[in-house]
């Protein structure tokens, strides 16, 4: 399964939980899949994904903020497109998440969402889900 997801900004963190949510549902009804796992992955070198806080949208600007303090923008890097905190960012969040599966839905906490973080942008990315499991 994969999907895109369009950015708008250099950075962001975009909350993709209800795109997930819904692939992982369409796929697992028609494999007969009820309890297992989801892989996420990102296939791109400027971008990542995460599990964080969803209620609180200040917590993505800290996250973002904490980032780009950490691997700031104006060090002496050799990278000649000019994106190396992205590809380093993107290094520290992460290309890939597994979701447990259970009766067809993603289990995630109460506060819990699923973000894509864009840190190159702005593009059109490809979100990639495969889904794991089985019947019980």
């Amino acid at each position: 399964m994969v999907f895109t997801v369009k950015t708008t900004q250099k950075t962001e963190m975009i909350d993709i939980t209800g795109q997930v949510r819904a692939h992982i549902e369409k796929a697992a009804n028609a494999a007969g899949i009820q309890n297992g796992y989801c892989l996420i992955f990102i296939p791109h070198t400027t971008a990542a994904v995460t599990i964080n806080e969803s209620a609180d949208p200040s917590v993505r600007t800290d996250i973002q903020a904490a980032l780009e303090r950490l691997v700031p923008e104006d060090m002496p890097y050799r990278h000649l497109e000019g994106n190396s905190p992205a590809h380093i960012r993107s290094t520290l969040v992460g290309a890939s998440e597994w979701l447990m599966v259970e009766n067809a839905r993603p289990v995630l906490g109460t506060w819990q969402g699923v973000f894509f973080c864009e840190f190159d942008g702005p593009r059109t990315r490809k979100v990639h889900l495969s889904l794991m499991g089985g019947p019980s």
